[in-house]
């Protein structure tokens, strides 16, 4: 057997040859070891998350959020971002937020979790499908991980006043483009050219191609949204005016000169840095030249970029 020396961080073989060094725990330093998940840790986990949702144990052995805790601490910075592929429960985001307790800028998470079913029928799935029945939510493990973390907010904003940035979340659902795609069938093309009019899809709320539109743009999906109803019309401003955004599905000619006054207005108001973007749905507007005249006032008003969909 080789004599082995360790010389600062590196072990040497007597024949001078590096032996690659083995990292026996997860931190540099003895005093930071981070202890097994130990009985005590693993029995308070399950007896807060049975407290959380109101004395109803949903699952049986959850991971232990003061652990998970300690990890992100460790492992990330202020500003960062946390990805967990498997949220389950939401044990992840729930240690987030608490190891933001200590920072002055928050870390973000991002929890991904597959719909996938609760059967009522199974026994350790039966308390967790009637939480899901009392909620009127669809009978899945999203639906508990989205509600462990309304929860855990209202939890800890109660316990933290001060608490630094945010304590909610957005969700989101994987699905295709709000956009159809064009399909020709070349026997018959006055029937694709007709749908083409609107190619938004009809089964597709506001709030979906809203947040579709931030992803072309390369904006943050977690980004301030204001709404205002400007003639009559829903008017959304992303980022305090970045961007503005009207899907409205109709815009007669009688309100094409209020609808671009009170958009000017309300983007002078919010004083953004840097160009803003303007957003309409090219299908609403009766004919071109009510489009042309309200780009030509939004432009007059010093917002260039106006766009449609």
């Amino acid at each position: 057997m080789k004599e082995e020396i360790e010389k600062g961080n590196i072990v040497f073989g007597s024949d001078e040859t590096t032996i690659p060094s083995v990292r026996r725990n997860l931190f540099e330093k003895d005093e930071q070891l981070m202890r097994s998940v130990t009985f005590s840790y693993a029995q308070k986990a399950s007896q807060d998350f049975t407290r959380i949702f109101g004395g109803k144990k949903v699952f049986d052995n959850p991971k232990s959020y003061l652990d998970m805790e300690r990890l992100v601490a460790y492992l990330s910075g202020p500003g960062e971002i946390v990805l967990d592929f498997f949220a389950g429960s939401g044990t992840t985001a729930h240690a987030v937020w608490l190891a933001n307790r200590t920072v002055a800028t928050p870390r973000r998470f991002i929890m991904v979790q597959l719909p996938e079913q609760l059967d009522p029928e199974v026994r350790d799935q039966k308390v967790a499908a009637g939480v899901c029945d009392a909620l009127r939510r669809p009978r899945t493990i999203a639906e508990i991980t989205k509600e462990r973390l309304r929860l855990c907010g209202k939890e800890i904003a109660g316990q933290s006043p001060m608490f630094p940035g945010a304590l909610g979340f957005r969700v989101f659902r994987l699905a295709s483009s709000n956009i159809q795609a064009w399909e020709p069938d070349r026997e018959n093309l006055a029937k694709p050219l007709e749908e083409a009019v609107d190619h938004l899809k009809t089964d597709r709320t506001e709030q979906d191609i809203l947040f579709e539109v931030l992803l072309k743009l390369g904006l943050d999906l977690t980004v301030p949204i204001e709404k205002k109803t400007i003639a009559g019309k829903d008017v959304h401003s992303v980022g305090a005016g970045t961007l503005v955004v009207c899907l409205a599905e109709s815009v007669a000619a009688k309100d094409v000169e209020p609808l671009a006054l009170g958009i000017a207005e309300w983007h002078k108001a919010q004083r953004p840095a840097g160009e803003s973007t303007v957003v309409f749905r090219d299908s609403a507007f009766a004919d071109d030249v009510a489009k042309s005249n309200l780009t030509a006032i939004l432009q007059q008003h010093g917002l260039e970029n106006v766009r449609s969909l």
